[in-house]
């Protein structure tokens, strides 16, 4: 198959991606649009201050934004440094007095809004740190928050707030223009997720800076429910660059369904919760076009859509209907519908590297399969390329960590 790869489209900052040109078909999933602001970022912070003490003790406590500082991005947080104690209780109010809900983070180093502040307004904050022998100190200080930024990084969650996604769901950020290897720590901090059940997992990066994605070392458990906030809103994102809007969602994992296709035999084997349910004979893509091999994921589904190749192709391309689609990396690849092929199905490839199965069989996958689900491809001659897709677990644990900017 030849590669219809387009390289990545400028994110709208309501959380569209432009498309990308597939097997055909040139579409691309549809980024989520931010179902509620979550959060907020850490500020720019300088000398720390501790202005008042209501009694003494052990206890020392030093507080960020500096007093009186200007030009505070949005996503500011209120820093925390606390020995001899913890912290008992932060307040942080708005001009009118109005207080800001939010929480901290779990080590205790920073009290987190859970949305961007305004801009050009004044913020109060007061924090109450206790001893181990009850004796508290408190610190304040104040600050104003900056004006709307004139550059802005375009960013995209793959996640829709309620939706039920497969076990291999990775959470996939994007953003548009990519973030740098020196900023991408101080962008990985915004990005917040919480499973329940509680399970593993990291942030890891690709080369260019455009997408991160979030998995742990196994598939997440089924009923496995996620809440994602990725809080770049009004944060720096490196280069004078400030992330465009806070997004987030939550989500719930459904049951184990995989697809295993194993090019030797020419058959995909579906399991759910482990157990095999279908096998279905395929014809993969032919030499010139073959399929690649690898572990991917449903990224999107289509009961008919178009493939159009004329316009990479020109006298060379083809625009055909087509039913039951799943896409399976952005390069073009998809699993679905051939009745043309139906002869050569568990007998030789012939596709453009598509997956082809029966109309009946298309349909049935179609209708157990859910974005998010598992597919593994054996034995084809070529290989799938990482950021050919949603392609986290085609990567050991290891060298997935090891993309963590933390």
């Amino acid at each position: 198959m030849v590669d219809l790869r387009r390289s990545l489209a400028a994110i709208m900052a309501i959380g569209l991606i432009a498309p990308l040109a597939a097997c055909g078909d040139d579409e691309k999933p549809t980024l989520s649009d931010p179902a509620a602001a979550a959060s907020a970022g850490p500020g720019a912070s300088s000398a720390p201050i501790t202005e008042s003490t209501t009694a003494a003790g052990p206890v020392t406590l030093a507080i960020t934004p500096a007093a009186n500082k200007k030009n505070v991005p949005v996503s500011a947080e209120i820093g925390v440094k606390v020995s001899g104690g913890g912290v008992s209780s932060v307040t942080l109010t708005d001009a009118k007095g109005k207080a800001v809900s939010g929480k901290l983070r779990e080590d205790g180093s920073a009290w987190v809004p859970d949305k961007p502040l305004k801009t050009r307004q004044k913020y109060a904050a007061k924090v109450v740190a206790t001893g181990a022998d009850g004796r508290s100190t408190t610190a304040t200080t104040s600050f104003t928050t900056m004006g709307s930024p004139g550059r802005e990084t375009g960013t995209g969650l793959y996640l829709f707030d309620g939706n039920t996604y497969g076990v291999a769901m990775p959470v996939v950020v994007e953003f548009n223009p990519g973030i740098k290897k020196a900023d991408r720590a101080a962008v990985q901090k915004r990005m917040f997720v919480e499973t329940s059940p509680v399970q593993e997992g990291v942030w890891s990066w690709t080369d260019t800076g455009t997408q991160a994605y979030y998995r742990g070392p196994e598939y997440w458990q089924t009923g496995t429910t996620m809440k994602v906030r990725i809080g770049v809103g009004g944060h720096p994102t490196g280069g004078g660059r400030y992330g465009d809007q806070d997004r987030s969602a939550t989500v719930k994992i459904g049951r184990k369904f995989e697809m295993n296709v194993d090019n030797a035999t020419k058959k995909m084997t579906v399991l759910q919760d482990g157990q095999t349910v279908k096998t279905f004979p395929v014809s993969l893509g032919k030499k010139s076009t073959p399929s690649v091999s690898g572990r991917m994921v449903v990224m999107e589904k289509k009961a008919a859509t178009v493939f159009d190749t004329t316009d990479t192709d020109g006298a060379d391309g083809y625009r055909t209907n087509i039913e039951y689609a799943q896409r399976v990396t952005w390069s073009g690849q998809y699993i679905h519908s051939a009745p043309w092929s139906v002869g050569d199905q568990g007998r030789r490839n012939v596709s453009h590297g598509c997956i082809n199965l029966s109309p009946a069989n298309a349909r049935w996958v179609f209708s157990k399969s859910l974005i998010g689900d598992p597919i593994v491809v054996k034995g084809t001659e070529d290989k799938l390329d990482y950021g050919d897709g949603w392609t986290p677990w085609n990567v050991s644990w290891e060298k997935f960590k090891a993309g963590s900017a933390l």
